[in-house]
């Protein structure tokens, strides 16, 4: 299993869009083969920041998922809106 935790810091007035944007690439990435787990967080004192949880069966599909239409379309709008943080783990 493969595990990211991807740290968004949204730029100021661009929560709502943000919220749009993740929110569809949560929807469809929920859909994917070898996907466990998607799952948006927001900082309990910082209200700008976020973080998505996301949990894969395996590279393979992390790297499915890293090139469909939903994601490389989305994450060139999330980077203009937010600074974005990318941690990728793999159990011991």
């Amino acid at each position: 299993m493969i595990s990211i935790i991807a740290k968004f810091s949204i730029k100021k007035d661009e929560e709502s869009k943000f919220l749009s944007l993740i929110n569809g690439l949560i929807k469809l990435s929920l859909a994917e083969e070898g996907c466990i787990e998607y799952a948006l967080q927001k900082h309990t004192e910082k209200s700008w920041t976020y973080c998505l949880i996301e949990k894969w069966k395996d590279s393979e599909a992390v790297n499915f998922h890293n090139n469909t239409i939903h994601f490389t379309t989305t994450v060139p709008k999330l980077i203009e809106i937010a600074e974005v943080e990318i941690d990728v783990y793999k159990p011991l």
